[in-house]
């Protein structure tokens, strides 16, 4: 599906991407070209002045508008015809057709700093022969150095700024602006004034300044990109749980393979062992053990009896079975864990900062600047190549880079220090906002404990004994089974092991007794508690019991004293049964915290905190916890945790150890300082500047070095942080 840019395109039909709810219809569409706090509020403004239009909400990491509204006045196409006036690519959003355009975006990006990158060396080789040169170089040797430079800068520069003049044509096309409109300006216009000097034989030529900003200016747009595209990810994670295909039972008994898209309540579709349930519904015969740790959080297979719902993204890993659907793909679990992750973003990238702040109004200010000063010198009588040089160092050297690096320069040296701590930081503003948190909600299994249950009573169970049930576990993929099998060490497998759904397995032994492994009604035991064991029997011997427990990470203790110390409170919210949760909660020193709590009521409870103005850090590692890891202020997850849940965290946490937490929020405290001292140094920079600037006292190679230069000051400000900080 290709941009939709021409009116003809708009004659188009698309009621089809329109999902209605509630008598609201709500249409998603891919939007391109949006890149700031000022970019989200135009968009959001202009779709909702539509009459009839009573929601926008654009996610800027994912590049997905959510346009809302009531009736049959709006039209679908107008909605994106409006976001397409403002300046903007707009088409209905599909998953797959943004995740390649966001690949084609980060290709493009790539070798446009490529080739900037080779421009900047080779033309500021040549125009170093001519500064250095001075009144020595005849005048045929000087033009013949800037053509040569004009040779290389002309085409890299053109091509390595093809993002900018795409951008900011787009804008002009529809009489709007962006900053991407002074940024080409000032490119254009230090070729086309070099040119001008090279033609007429002129002391001065700034080719290597064009290239040189161009190259200056990627690096912060591919490092933008990056930052956008892991942000995709976590969704994308999560659409891939979703079968792409489906098997449904027609009426006449025939199995169709179709698109899981197309199903539809009411449909039959079949399932055998090892496949995910491609949307909600629920068993229609005799039931079967499922992986359904995107509900729970917890990894044992539990199970699903008949008439018993199953959930979108749940692997049946019993007996293949027939399941009823009662919801169409876009309304599973599944959908609504994406709608999570993207709530949670799209609250993040509202966290309007001061840089975004600033850069509101660059491009008035700086292209108005610039325009006076041109007019100025003109008026003074000053030729019209003093005139645009002077009006061009301006624009070039008022550009925001040490404004941006202000925040990012920090952010490098304190995820350096993290990283050798073990905490990998991915989300761009992360430790700005883990400087604010005041609560921190931890999930249970995986989290605090290792994630890994490991058998208590090996040592008084007979060597004979755990050896044969150890046979059996071997055969099973069951976590307890394969703690069992761990305990026992390696050894063989029992062979002829028959599954019975939700009891266990049975084999046949040497001496011709039955064996069982399983829960403690199908091997004849009587269960002591409600932790973890499996039971087994060998013939009618007395059944034997075995006790799992999950450990406790190492320092949990430790840690969650460490983050009391620092006024943060403290909540475990976990999908655990009560009895597990409660001692686990005793043992790491946590007073609040809820057992069988869903995807859904950890989300809620971390948006009810919220609403009531607390800053809140998620720690998990289930399927179920990204939606929550995702609306949470900051979310942490470990590095055993499931992908999707990686992708939707803010940092990850590697190794057995939960103390980094409480370090990171030390650092990011002083990286706050940081942060607001380098917007300060970029201030006096652009004060100091801009009327050297405006007197003709730089030319535009000297303001691109006094922009490099800002950048400089702000980034050893930064290393101030690697030097004081001690854990």
């Amino acid at each position: 599906m290709g941009a939709l840019s021409s009116p003809a395109d708009l004659t188009d039909d698309f009621s089809r991407f329109v999902r209605g709810k509630g008598g609201v219809s709500t249409l998603e569409i891919a939007v391109k070209g949006a890149r700031c706090a000022n970019c989200i509020a135009k968009i959001e403004a202009g779709v909702k002045g539509i009459d009839g239009v009573i929601g926008a909400r654009l996610n800027l990491s994912t590049g997905k508008l959510v346009a809302e509204w009531r009736g049959a006045r709006v039209s679908p196409a107008a909605v994106i015809r409006r976001v397409q006036d403002l300046g903007y690519e707009a088409q209905p959003y599909d998953a797959g057709e943004t995740l390649n355009a966001g690949e084609k975006e980060g290709r493009l990006l790539l070798h446009c700093l490529v080739v900037a990158a080779f421009g900047t060396v080779f033309v500021m080789g040549l125009m170093d022969g001519v500064w250095y040169g001075g009144a020595d170089m005849s005048a045929a040797t000087r033009s013949l150095f800037f053509w040569l430079a004009a040779a290389v800068s002309v085409p890299t520069t053109l091509y390595a700024s093809q993002p900018f003049f795409a951008s900011a044509g787009r804008a002009l096309a529809k009489r709007q602006t962006n900053m991407d409109v002074p940024i080409s300006l000032a490119i254009v216009l230090s070729l086309a004034l070099s040119l001008y000097q090279a033609t007429t034989h002129g002391m001065h030529a700034y080719f290597d300044a064009a290239v040189m900003l161009a190259f200056l200016l990627l690096i912060g747009r591919y490092l933008d990109y990056l930052l956008r595209d892991r942000a995709r990810g976590a969704a994308q994670h999560l659409v891939a749980l979703q079968s792409a295909l489906a098997r449904r039972i027609r009426p006449n008994g025939h199995v169709e393979t179709i698109a899981a898209r197309e199903l539809a309540p009411g449909d039959r579709v079949l399932l055998a062992s090892g496949e995910r349930a491609p949307a909600d519904g629920t068993l229609e015969d005799a039931g079967t053990d499922a992986d359904i740790s995107l509900v729970t959080g917890e990894s044992a297979p539990v199970f699903v009896e008949r008439g018993a719902p199953l959930r979108a993204g749940s692997v049946v890993v019993g007996r293949p079975v027939m399941l009823a659907i009662t919801a169409r793909t876009e309304n599973s679990l599944v959908a609504d864990l994406v709608r999570l992750l993207e709530a949670g973003q799209q609250a993040r990238s509202v966290y309007v900062r001061l840089a975004d702040r600033a850069a509101r109004a660059y491009v008035p200010f700086v292209t108005g600047a610039a325009s006076l000063i041109l007019i100025g010198w003109l008026i003074a009588g000053a030729p019209i190549s003093v005139a645009m040089t002077n009006a061009i160092a301006v624009l070039i050297i008022t550009c925001p880079c040490a404004l941006g690096l202000a925040v990012p320069a920090v952010q490098v040296v304190a995820t350096g220090r993290l990283f050798n701590r073990g905490l990998f930081v991915k989300s761009g503003d992360a430790l700005e906002r883990l400087a604010q948190i005041d609560i921190a909600i931890f999930d249970k299994t995986g989290t605090l404990t290792l994630g890994t249950p490991k058998l208590l009573n090996a040592a008084s169970i007979p060597r004979d004994v755990l050896e044969r049930a150890a046979r059996i576990a071997r055969t099973s993929r069951h976590p307890l089974a394969r703690a069992l099998a761990l305990a026992a060490d390696d050894g063989p497998a029992a062979a002829s092991v028959r599954e019975v759904a939700g009891a266990g397995l049975e084999a046949a032994c040497e001496e011709g007794a039955v064996e069982r492994l399983g829960s403690a009604a199908w091997c004849g035991g009587q269960e002591v508690s409600r932790a973890s064991e499996l039971w087994f029997r060998a013939g009618t011997a007395e059944p034997v019991r075995f006790e799992f427990r999950d450990a406790i990470r190492p320092d949990a203790a430790e840690a969650i004293s460490a983050l009391k110390r620092l006024g943060i409170g403290i909540e475990m919210l976990s999908g655990d049964r009560e009895t597990p949760a409660a001692q686990l909660a005793r043992m790491a020193g946590i007073e609040r915290w809820r057992a069988g709590v869903d995807p859904k009521e950890k989300a809620a409870h971390i948006a009810a905190l919220k609403a009531q103005g607390h800053h809140v850090l998620m720690v998990g590692d289930g399927l179920n916890d990204a939606g929550a890891l995702a609306l949470a202020h900051v979310s942490i997850a470990p590095g055993t945790a499931a992908d999707a849940s990686q992708l939707a965290a803010d940092m990850v946490l590697r190794g057995e150890h939960l103390m980094p937490i409480a370090e990171a929020i030390s650092v990011a405290r002083k990286a706050r300082h940081l942060v607001l001292e380098n917007f300060a140094l970029a201030a006096l920079y652009n004060v100091a500047a801009i009327p050297v600037a405006a007197l003709g006292l730089v030319t535009p190679l000297i303001a691109a070095a006094a922009m490099a230069a800002s950048s400089l000051v702000v980034t050893l400000n930064a290393l101030r942080l690697a030097r004081g900080w001690r854990t």
